[in-house]
């Protein structure tokens, strides 16, 4: 396959062209990049991304600018080049993990779509990954290499998207691993994960009991955290005992009355202990204030 010629426009390009380009990276080991608005030349590429004004994925053309578009999801976001391309491909990318692929779809690729397509509604303000890429492009003041910087932008997207996918599948991971963890816990209200696993989604979702989370943190403690009432919330289901507020090392410990005690957050959402016997008995003292 190493003889794949893929051709998108020359001249400025955008988030939706870099991304289709990075993904496409992840099908084919080595291809010919082509940047062109020469017709000759794009018909008889085997690839053809955001221009061509022609969307067929069977023979390999993801443009978007023809008169009716080329669709959109069900939520309204139209598709640009690279949700056309995300569309064929995404799976595969994903090793076939379905769950993986509509993860990236979601947090990723629905929103560079909207944003390219002027489908602003529900789009964070603020600068987005699409002006990140942008600004790739030269400025009016720099020699106008449009491909030398395509193709920085490109390297740039690949890491970005290698990222999305690993934090996408560790997602994934990490609910069955948390769900284990509330189905085996002593205490409904007092959830021990035996490392470090992201489970705000999966705790809310799954238990309205759970109160405190215990896990070790890289530094070596042992950490007592509070369950917010919905995720992004500072509001705790149950905060920490308010005298311990502030507290570390030798003031916490005579207040809690144990000798690896190491502090605990002025918020009272979280607290830490050197062993993991102290943790569960700040818990269970967290539970009886």
């Amino acid at each position: 396959m190493n003889d794949i010629t893929i051709a998108t426009h020359n001249g400025t390009f955008h988030a939706d062209d870099v991304f289709s380009v990075a993904a496409l990276k992840y099908i084919y080991p080595s291809f010919k990049l082509i940047r062109t608005r020469d017709m000759e030349l794009i018909s008889k590429a085997d690839v053809v991304i955001d221009v061509g004004g022609e969307h067929n994925p069977e023979t390999g053309r993801f443009d978007h600018h023809q008169r009716g578009g080329a669709g959109a999801r069900e939520n309204g976001i139209p598709f640009s080049s690279f949700g056309l391309i995300w569309q064929k491909y995404g799976l595969e990318i994903c090793q076939g993990s379905q769950e993986t692929a509509n993860a990236i779809d979601s947090g990723l690729v629905s929103t560079i779509d909207a944003i390219d397509c002027g489908h602003v509604e529900g789009v964070a303000k603020g600068i987005s990954l699409s002006q990140t890429i942008s600004m790739f492009n030269p400025t009016w003041q720099e020699e106008s290499n449009f491909d030398a910087c395509f193709d920085e932008a490109v390297e740039f997207a690949s890491r970005i998207l290698t990222r999305f996918i690993a934090a996408a599948n560790g997602g994934i991971n990490a609910k069955a691993i948390v769900a284990k963890a509330i189905e085996n816990a002593a205490d409904p209200r007092v959830i021990v994960l035996e490392q470090y696993t992201p489970w705000k989604k999966t705790v809310h979702a799954l238990s309205d009991k759970a109160l405190y989370m215990v896990y070790p943190s890289h530094s070596g403690q042992w950490i007592v955290q509070t369950v917010p009432v919905e995720p992004g919330s500072f509001e705790d289901r149950k905060s920490l005992p308010k005298p311990w507020a502030g507290l570390s090392d030798k003031e916490f410990q005579d207040e809690t009355g144990l000798e690896d005690a190491v502090f605990c957050h002025n918020g009272l959402f979280i607290a830490g202990a050197k062993s993991f016997s102290s943790a569960m008995k700040m818990a269970a003292m967290a539970l009886e204030a």
